[in-house]
């Protein structure tokens, strides 16, 4: 693929800090290769946790101005989130395990019942790990981006990096790319911002800093999570 042509000078260099402000040129590139999303599928029966979404959703309904939290199992497993950002109404609508793919199936339990001044989305690794290539990834979250926007225009969305994770630690290429083509894309419209995490995750040398992880070395330890908070605190009262 030509675009994989002109990104090879930069792969020896896809674990480096991911700026904020990818050329308005890379971004039209990554746009042209993820013209099609590939019909999604889910990759798991989530109907328990849809079902306890919609039973929490009917108990309280979301206030005005929330931050959603959507996403995979480091979603799901921020506990502190509320104590994390005490300024802003937050609301945790992560599953674990699950894929971008899976927040395009079940985008009614999830996005619809809501009206979010902001969607924090964090997903990615599991569909890497699953075999999609960073092409998928990046075109199942550039659909996700488009329902939001179809109902929701505007709704910022901010896309926490794919996390360098060393339990992971094969699939490092490829997340970084994911990466890059996400940055893009996210470059394209103010709505969409990339939060870039690993360059405050990794070591000097380009190795990943184990205390910011639990034991299973995938998901953030209290650590990580604080790093996490940091990072995004800004973010989340603009």
């Amino acid at each position: 693929m030509q675009f994989l042509k002109i990104l090879a000078p930069v792969k020896s260099a896809l674990v480096r800090p991911l700026c904020r402000g990818a050329t308005g040129l890379l971004a039209a590139a990554v746009l042209s290769v993820c013209l099609h999303a590939s019909e999604p599928v889910a990759s798991a029966d989530w109907s328990e946790a849809m079902g306890n979404f919609a039973q929490a959703d009917a108990a309280q309904s979301s206030s005005p101005g929330t931050v959603l939290f959507v996403g995979s199992s480091s979603i799901r497993l921020w506990s502190t989130l509320a104590a994390d950002f005490p300024e802003v109404p937050v609301l945790n609508r992560g599953f674990g395990g699950s894929q971008i793919a899976d927040s395009l199936v079940h985008f009614d339990h999830l996005v619809t019942p809501h009206h979010p001044r902001l969607i924090v989305f964090y997903a990615g690794t599991n569909d890497l790990a699953a075999g999609k290539s960073p092409e998928e990834v990046a075109a199942d979250f550039r659909e996700f981006c488009e329902k939001v926007h179809a109902s929701r225009p505007d709704t910022r969305i901010l896309f926490v990096s794919i996390q360098l994770a060393p339990a992971r630690w094969q699939l490092r290429d490829k997340m970084a790319l994911t990466n890059i083509y996400i940055a893009a894309f996210c470059a394209a419209d103010p709505r969409r911002v990339f939060v870039e995490t690993n360059a405050a995750m990794l070591a000097p040398d380009g190795s990943a800093r184990l205390e910011f992880f639990v034991e299973d070395r995938l998901h953030l330890s209290p650590a990580g999570y604080a790093m996490w908070r940091k990072i995004l605190s800004s973010l989340l009262v603009q």
